[in-house]
């Protein structure tokens, strides 16, 4: 898990490339949304094991005792607990793939699919003088998806950080 953590993502960039041309991806959204909803990152792993170990165990055997299988116990009890770091979790992904710029660079090809991250930087024009009124509006649009999510979420986004790593 840490070396996953460790590993820079430039390191992965020819693999993903060639097995995304080989699906048909590129040029679409595909590879900046797909992978990352089902991928499992070493951050995310740390942060939902150090959030389930600080749920008690006693709420595991109180529900083995009233009969509850292993996947009963984590579908009615371990998941709606895990619910602050899942959304942690997807808040961090989302903030993490609205910033991306460089996969959108590799794979989408046509300057109309662009996402807000490579759009912003066609507004900026080093052999002519750049329209910075556009630039620093489009900039603040940009900014608005995420401060929104945030206001939405902000309870579960800071349960989710202040009880991971939590023992109780």
């Amino acid at each position: 898990m840490l070396a996953s953590m460790m590993l820079p993502g430039q390191i992965l960039m020819v693999p993903q490339y060639l097995w995304y041309e080989k699906l048909g991806w590129v040029g679409s959204f595909a590879p900046l949304i797909v992978p990352f909803c089902f991928a499992i990152q070493g951050f995310f792993v740390y942060l939902m094991m150090n959030f389930i170990q600080g749920i008690p165990r006693e709420l595991d055997e109180a529900a083995k005792i009233d009969g509850c299988s292993y996947y009963g116990i984590f579908g009615r009890i371990i998941l709606p607990l895990m619910s602050p770091a899942l959304i942690t979790g997807a808040i961090f992904s989302f903030m993490w793939r609205w910033d991306d710029f460089m996969s959108a660079l590799l794979y989408i090809d046509d300057p109309y699919k662009y996402p807000v991250s490579l759009a912003l930087k066609l507004f900026c024009d080093p052999g002519s003088s750049s329209d910075y009124g556009a630039m620093f509006a489009m900039a603040t649009l940009s900014i608005i998806p995420i401060v929104l999510i945030f206001i939405f979420f902000q309870k579960y986004l800071a349960d989710g950080i202040a009880t991971s790593g939590l023992k109780g």
